[in-house]
């Protein structure tokens, strides 16, 4: 099964903030560690929400885009990893150990990928 791991935006992510030189170096060391386990696919950052857009479809009118940056910080995606595993409860387990060495607030969700 494949599962997408989304880590969720907050105000800092928008405002553009890297890591910081210990959070990148525990990220990769993570990164590496899922890839050597065979679990990872793909691993990537996305830039902040005010280098993208969004296309709205409403019934029969034509599509609206909208230009970033977008208010609701929490509902946005700042990366994702795509892995291979047997469960959810197995990636779930995986995910309790993403590193966080600053101890900051954060949410990840996860979902399975509709293969058909």
């Amino acid at each position: 099964m494949r599962f997408v791991v989304m880590v969720k935006g907050d105000p800092e992510i928008e405002a553009g903030r890297q890591p910081s030189t210990e959070e990148f170096a525990e990220m990769a060391e993570f990164n590496e560690e899922l890839l050597r386990s065979g679990m990872l696919e793909m691993a990537e950052g996305l830039q902040p929400s005010a280098e993208g857009v969004r296309v709205l479809f409403d019934g029969d009118a034509e599509p609206q885009v909208t230009d970033g940056p977008f208010a609701e910080t929490k509902e946005l995606i700042a990366g994702f990893w795509i892995l291979r595993a047997d469960s959810l409860a197995e990636v779930v387990e995986l995910m309790k150990r993403v590193p966080n060495p600053d101890g900051r607030p954060g949410e990840i969700e996860i979902r399975r990928i509709a293969e058909f």
